[in-house]
């Protein structure tokens, strides 16, 4: 869901929660926000390949369609072999050899160029499954989350089929956007912090959080977008990570203390934004934190 394609009033702001690598805490941070968010907001789980933040919203699922991608079919009996489809696609996703138009779905990124550039006209749109678009409620947070299909090798096309569902539910009722996006630095982590008007880097005190957090500063920096840190396990560890945040001047804008606590409240799925009024008041803060991070564009003035 591109900023250029925002139509007046369909949301405010949207915040991806992001890590460079699984296990940070991710997930417990985007549904302990969604349930402090001071207004509407809407929580996404675009993690499509292993989506969760259900577990911890547990809303109640109102919807559910299959998405599809748009793939190849030809008709062999218009091809004249001119390889033009074959010399366009860049993911080898179809290949002419003498008399023969092999088609690869798995490889196929559906962009239709091939239909495009097609001079006989001997291909034609045909589909294939990606996955399931689920959405629901959890009192008064809406909730929307993608899950790739098994055996699914490509997730960025189910994301763009998530985006474009989001658009709807803003279109009907605005809200900002609280996206779990998926951990690490490859394409699908880039495709979902993209739109994102702030970014919130999940981390953990120790060398292996340290190291994932310099690949994701120097994966999501280039995008100039307002960039913040959440220390989930405060207390653990070394004191690496800190240093690390000031030589960058990253803004450490939550701890999340090391405790029994917490971790009997993860194991039971439970929002940990609920397991204490401290809890509480430190997501709400960091709420607020992400907020005065946000600097929207400025509106164009028409003389």
């Amino acid at each position: 869901m591109g900023r250029g394609a925002q139509q007046p009033g369909a949301w405010k702001m949207i915040v991806a929660i992001a890590s460079g690598k699984g296990g940070t805490g991710k997930t417990t941070v985007a549904a302990s926000l969604s349930s402090v968010w001071p207004g509407p907001a809407i929580a996404v789980d675009l993690d499509v390949e292993e989506p969760n933040l259900h577990l911890f919203l547990q809303p109640q699922i109102l919807g559910e369609t299959k998405a599809y991608i748009q793939i190849p079919q030809v008709d062999l009996g218009k091809c004249t072999y001119c390889r033009a489809c074959a010399e366009l696609c860049q993911f080898k996703a179809i290949s002419v050899l003498g008399p023969m138009v092999l088609i690869f779905p798995e490889m196929c990124h559906g962009c239709g160029g091939c239909l495009a550039v097609c001079p006989e006209g001997a291909l034609t749109p045909a589909q294939r499954e990606l996955g399931d678009l689920l959405w629901g409620q959890r009192g008064d947070i809406p909730f929307l989350m993608g899950r790739l299909r098994v055996g699914e090798a490509m997730s960025p096309p189910l994301m763009r089929e998530v985006k474009a569902k989001l658009k709807e539910m803003l279109l009907a009722s605005p809200a900002d956007v609280i996206v779990d996006a998926p951990p690490g630095v490859s394409c699908p982590a880039i495709n979902a912090v993209m739109d994102a008007d702030v970014i919130v880097l999940v981390t953990e005190p120790t060398p292996f959080g340290l190291y994932d957090l310099k690949l994701a500063h120097q994966a999501f920096a280039p995008l100039n977008k307002p960039m913040g840190i959440v220390i989930n396990r405060a207390g653990l560890g070394d004191t690496a990570v800190y240093d690390f945040c000031r030589s960058q001047e990253l803004p450490i804008w939550a701890e999340i203390p090391f405790s029994d606590e917490i971790a009997a409240a993860y194991s039971k799925g439970r929002i940990i934004a609920a397991v204490s009024p401290e809890l509480s008041t430190l997501f709400a803060d960091l709420a607020s934190k992400i907020s005065r991070a946000y600097q929207p564009a400025p509106k164009e003035c028409h003389a």
